[in-house]
């Protein structure tokens, strides 16, 4: 069996570059470009000896191109909204003349072009400060395979606004930081050749009408290929994940893994997905008919959306940026979502984006970002950190207090699996050193101890609360149990003694190291 072709790119075409070439920062002060003379910005063009203007004249245009060939180049330039003007350059220096430029293809953009002559080979980037002009001015490729964009210097963090503002637009998000995470993902997925790990978007909720559903509208109309698979097979999933792969979208996936049996019926699905969090772990199936069958290798690396009421499973909820959505309140209100006059605006922005990214994926795959969680959180959160690193501005600081603030939510209410297991390790050093770090404790007073914190889940855990059986299963996995202890009052008991949770301790609940001091004040 083949896999299916890869979907486009959508980036800007690359050209091999033979030499560089200036482009002028800004539309009104242009220099000399590969011998060929560009308006000083006075409005005379070169000077009376480099021949009669024949640049841009009524019958000029396609005529012109095709007389010059491909010395003739087009070159988008970002300006303000009078900034619309195509100026032409002969490759023998015939000076520039203005006429109005075509319609631009982004909604309340102005775009304008330049003609340099001479051969141009390479992307040029504005070395000046760049004219301001709406948000969504950004590299706009789209006139033929030789265009060279002009790139604003803050453009990507201008692009996440843009689409941090879409998204609070047509939904309402349980707070600043999952607002974040989601801008940061979305934009993530337009570079998924260049991560090591393709983290999962988990949009969950407690009941209906949570806006889980209008969330997944708007990443579908954004990310990078989307691929709704509620109603693809599986072998149709693992033959459209390329190298260059979609984002999986499953919207009610409540019920393909809220019960047992639903669950197992869709075992297969659950492990593409887990599989696909992580590069180099394919698929394997058997291809062919007959005595032609044999094992082929499906690749499973993609990053998805999974939207549904209640918690998904755990292994793929350890591998997902968490959205936890809620009904909105009594004066929260959103924009409309109607595919007709939405969809194309919408489309643009993820062009943009794209057009953004994609040329920077070479420096992405080298870059290591300092992450404020480690481990499985680290490698999810990633790629979105450095979306946030290479967009500059306020967004290095926005991704990592995010990660830190959902993934500290995400270990905070996970008691029912591991997240109970570290939470009791936390809880026995807490009694151990309320009573003062005694060698050893019974297991009564323990379970008293820990029944009796506050806002500890150890009071309703299980049926009658954590009981000694249950300690002990809890324990279990950190090679800690009880043992016959003789305390100093006589007495014996079972008990715990508290060397054996030092290493446990050290390796799953360090202590935060204490602030630094300097100079008489904490660093």
């Amino acid at each position: 069996m083949e896999s299916m072709p890869s979907t486009p790119s959508t980036g800007p075409v690359s050209v091999p570059v033979r030499s560089p070439v200036p482009v002028p920062a800004d539309p009104q002060q242009c220099q000399l470009v590969n011998g060929a003379a560009l308006d000083s910005g006075d409005g005379r063009g070169p000077s009376a000896a480099d021949g009669p203007d024949t640049g841009t004249g009524p019958g000029d245009g396609p005529q012109s191109v095709a007389e010059h060939g491909d010395r003739s180049r087009t070159v988008p330039v970002v300006g303000g909204p009078q900034a619309r003007t195509e100026r032409t350059v002969p490759p023998d220096g015939d000076g520039p003349a203005d006429q109005p430029a075509g319609p631009s293809r982004t909604a309340g953009a102005q775009t304008g072009t330049v003609r340099i002559g001479g051969p141009v080979t390479g992307t040029a980037v504005a070395d000046g400060p760049v004219p301001s002009g709406p948000p969504d001015d950004g590299p706009v490729v789209r006139d033929g395979p030789e265009a060279v964009p002009v790139v604003r210097a803050d453009l990507g963090a201008v692009l996440l606004d843009e689409l941090r503002s879409t998204l609070a637009r047509y939904v309402v998000l349980p707070s600043s930081h999952a607002l974040d995470a989601v801008t940061l993902w979305v934009a993530a997925t337009h570079g998924q050749p260049a991560w090591q790990h393709a983290p999962r978007l988990a949009v969950v909720g407690p009941a209906k009408r949570c806006g889980k559903s209008r969330l997944l509208d708007i990443v579908t109309e954004t990310v990078h290929d989307p691929l709704i698979t509620v109603n693809a097979s599986l072998p149709a999933v693992f033959r459209s994940i390329t190298e260059d792969p979609p984002t999986l979208l499953v919207d009610e996936a409540d019920t393909l893994f809220g019960t047992s049996k639903a669950a197992e019926r869709n075992e297969e699905l659950r492990g593409v997905l887990n599989a696909g969090h992580q590069r180099n772990r394919p698929a394997v199936r058997m291809v062919g008919n007959g005595p032609d069958m044999r094992p082929g290798k499906f690749p499973t690396f993609a990053m998805a959306a999974l939207a549904g009421i209640g918690d998904l499973p755990d292994t793929i909820m350890d591998r997902s940026v968490v959205v936890r959505m809620r009904r909105r309140a009594p004066g929260e209100s959103v924009q409309p979502f109607r595919s007709a006059l939405d969809t194309k605006p919408l489309h643009d922005l993820r062009d943009r984006v794209a057009d953004w990214f994609r040329p920077l994926l070479p420096r992405a795959v080298g870059m290591l970002p300092v992450m404020p969680v480690a481990d499985r959180a680290a490698d999810t959160w990633e790629p979105l950190v450095i979306v946030a690193d290479l967009a500059g501005g306020h967004w290095p600081a926005t991704a990592r207090a995010a990660c830190a603030a959902m993934c500290a939510h995400e270990a905070g209410l996970d008691e029912d699996g591991d997240g109970a297991k570290i939470r009791i390790l936390q809880d026995i050093r807490t009694v151990f050193t309320t009573l003062g770090d005694p060698p050893a404790l019974a297991t009564a007073t323990l379970l008293a101890q820990l029944r009796a914190l506050e806002e500890a889940p150890w009071a309703e855990f299980g049926v009658s609360g954590l009981t000694a059986r249950g300690l002990q299963l809890l324990l279990k996995d950190f090679g800690v149990s009880s043992s016959n202890i003789r305390f100093p009052d006589s007495r014996q008991a079972k008990g715990f003694v508290r060397n054996d949770f030092l290493d446990p301790w050290r390796r799953y609940c360090p202590e935060p190291a204490p602030p630094q001091v300097e100079g008489g004040s904490l660093a």
